[in-house]
């Protein structure tokens, strides 16, 4: 079993910096990698009503025999949910589907021109209040719309999960996260796994004996950001997670950046 990830704080949230992404695992495959996810030390596993396999993640968090309370869930609520009542019913069914009786983190996935931001913020902390969601967050908001919802929200607005990789580094939006006290989630770390082959995290990694993807991973967790990379197979999940007993520079750090800009 891999050492735990490091913890990132938000307000009185504790998140696992490195989890399991599970968008497009379906299935018993979804099942299979959450438990053994678990078992070889991941505590953070994300989820969303749109993925349809919430019931799977739930099955793999049983089958894992790791207790609820030391696993971090998160999921989300699809855009054309996230009004008065629709909110609040998706979370439900989400809640019956993994078979538990509340998630760590419930995002809004896409904010909705339609529907008020207003409404879907108050649903949002109305689920909160329910007792459906430990903490509540968002999904692919842009600065401004972060900064409305902070100013909309009776409750701590505690994460923004958003692309971001070494060609998207996302800068201001993290620089936005940090002056509310929310974490930055990056879904797609590892660019959809185009970054394994990228030339540059393939020479850092050489000096370090990793992997470009470990490496990529690497620049996320030292940027103080939680990483939710896919993974199925098992040497995939196992490479993920060992990226704790490595450090890059400061002028790797800048290399890497570099590839999005930063």
């Amino acid at each position: 079993m891999m050492a735990p990830a490091p913890l990132v704080e938000a307000g009185d949230m504790r998140i696992p910096a490195i989890g399991l992404g599970t968008w497009s695992l379906r299935g018993e495959p979804c099942a299979r990698a959450v438990a053994a996810a678990l078992q070889i030390g991941y505590r953070h596993v994300d989820t969303a009503a749109m993925y349809g396999n919430e019931a799977e993640v739930g099955e793999g968090l049983r089958a894992s025999n790791v207790g609820r309370d030391d696993c971090f869930i998160t999921t989300k609520v699809w855009s054309s949910d996230i009004g008065e009542g629709d909110l609040q019913r998706s979370a439900e069914a989400s809640l019956q589907r993994l078979q538990v009786s509340a998630v760590d983190l419930l995002l809004i996935h896409w904010p909705n021109p339609s529907i008020p931001l207003k409404e879907s913020i108050a649903a949002l902390c109305d689920a909160k209040g329910r007792g459906l969601a430990r903490h509540i967050g968002v999904s692919n908001f842009s600065v401004e719309l972060l900064r409305q919802a902070v100013l909309l929200s009776s409750e701590p607005i505690l994460a923004n999960q958003c692309e971001c990789h070494p060609r998207m580094d996302q800068t201001p939006l993290i620089a936005a996260c940090r002056e509310i006290g929310a974490a930055f989630v990056s879904h797609r770390p590892l660019s959809k796994g185009a970054l394994a082959a990228d030339p540059l995290l393939s020479r850092i990694g050489a000096v370090h004996e990793k992997s470009a993807a470990q490496v990529a991973l690497r620049w996320h967790i030292q940027r103080g950001l939680v990483a939710i990379p896919k993974a199925a197979r098992r040497e995939h999940l196992e490479a993920n997670i060992a990226i704790f007993d490595f450090e890059l520079t400061e002028a790797e750090m800048k290399r890497i950046s570099a590839l999005g800009g930063g």
